[in-house]
């Protein structure tokens, strides 16, 4: 019994697999017997592929702008002067009038020193002074004497050449006497110390009590200059000729970017010579400073306007994709993505000048490239469109 069961089975799998191998031909005979046909499946109920939907995108249009021509650098802003302060004669420091890192302006007394012993050796001269001032007029009047006498014939020429000699030794050691005096005002004055120009003073190395010297190599504080400042930057030889063309059309603006906003100003300077180890050339721009946005030391992103292109074909940036053979957009046609390859001039803050390859009002994709292939269908998203671009560095 166990055999013919097994028998049976075996003799259904091998009808069913020649069933399923020669049913292509007998589908035809089936579909013809009564009752067969409606077991049939119809091929019009084979299911189909889903069609392929349409990629949301966004676009904007190809546009006609004026563009700034312009050289992006990395600077330093670098204070117009930078002043040591040191002490030119030996003294105490009696009294400090200024706090660390104040605003000081030009001619504000910073430090006063110990006068008492210039201000006695003073007093010492001008009362030489007064002394040989006397001597000097009782030579003068010896002097006349002598001469009188000498006409009258009664005195001789040496004692007219002797009284004459004392007049010039006197008239000496007056001059002498002033001009020590003079050394000791200008020494007076250095016991008061001032700022040589406005800027910001930083740390204060010497308190009230410290003793100062003119040798020490010590500072006792630094001002900085900081209206106006420079940012110093480095541009590629190749582009001092169109720097130098523009600088002879008028002031260059130059364009730092703060945390705190942008502050424009003009080229002040260029290098003389080409740094042969780099290949650039030294820049300086002159920047208004008033707001101290910008701090000596510190690193900026510079652009330097040279002119301007009208008629720019301009697309946003964020429209161009770079592949294996270079930049490219996607343009949509009739609701349908075509890649289309084009040449870029340059790239200006949020906008890409095209030199070809793109025509003005073409729509190009701005978000949803990611998803598209050259010919696949898409669907403007307004739901995903991108905000306004900022405005360009000149305003445009």
């Amino acid at each position: 019994m166990p055999r013919t069961r097994s028998f049976s089975i075996a003799t259904l799998i091998v009808l069913a697999g020649l069933g399923w191998w020669f049913w292509p031909t007998l589908r035809p005979i089936a579909a013809q017997v009564p009752g067969l046909s409606a077991l049939i499946p119809s091929q019009s109920a084979a299911p189909r592929a889903p069609a392929r939907a349409a990629v949301p995108v966004v676009t904007e249009k190809v546009e006609r702008r004026t563009m700034p021509v312009t050289l992006d650098a990395v600077g330093t802003v670098q204070p117009v002067a930078s002043i040591a302060i040191r002490p030119r004669i030996d003294s105490e420091i009696t009294e400090v009038h200024v706090a660390e890192g104040a605003v000081v302006k030009a001619g504000d007394l910073l430090f006063t020193l110990d006068d008492r012993a210039l201000q006695a050796q003073l007093s010492q001269v001008e009362a030489q002074i007064e002394k040989d001032t006397a001597q000097l007029e009782q030579a003068k009047r010896d002097l006349d004497r002598a001469e009188d006498l000498l006409r009258r014939k009664i005195a001789t020429q040496v004692q007219r050449d002797v009284a004459a000699t004392l007049v010039r030794v006197n008239e000496a050691q007056l001059a002498a006497g002033r001009a020590q005096r003079d050394s000791l005002v200008t020494s007076l004055s250095f016991t008061r110390i001032r700022a040589p120009l406005a800027g910001r003073i930083g740390s204060i190395t010497a308190k009230a009590g410290t003793v100062i010297r003119a040798a020490d190599s010590g500072v006792i504080a630094t001002i900085n200059q900081f209206d106006p400042i420079y940012v110093a930057f480095s541009i590629p030889q190749s582009a001092l000729a169109p720097l130098r063309r523009a600088m002879a059309e008028g002031p260059v603006a130059v364009e730092a970017k703060t945390p705190a906003g942008p502050v424009r100003g003009t080229v002040a300077f260029v290098e003389n010579a080409v740094d042969l180890a780099t290949g650039t050339v030294g820049v300086k721009a002159s920047m208004p400073n008033a707001e101290e946005r910008l701090w000596p030391g510190a690193f900026v992103t510079v652009t330097v306007i040279l002119g301007e292109e009208p008629g720019a074909t301009v697309v946003p940036s964020a429209a161009v994709q770079i592949g294996q053979n270079g930049p490219f957009v996607f343009v949509i046609k009739d609701d349908t993505a075509q890649l289309r390859r084009i040449a870029v001039t340059r790239t200006q803050s949020n906008f890409t000048v095209v030199a070809s390859g793109l025509e003005i009002g073409e729509d190009v994709v701005t978000d949803g490239q990611l998803r598209l292939v050259n010919g696949a269908a898409v669907s403007r998203d307004p739901a995903r469109a991108r905000r306004p671009a900022p405005a360009l560095a000149n305003g445009s």
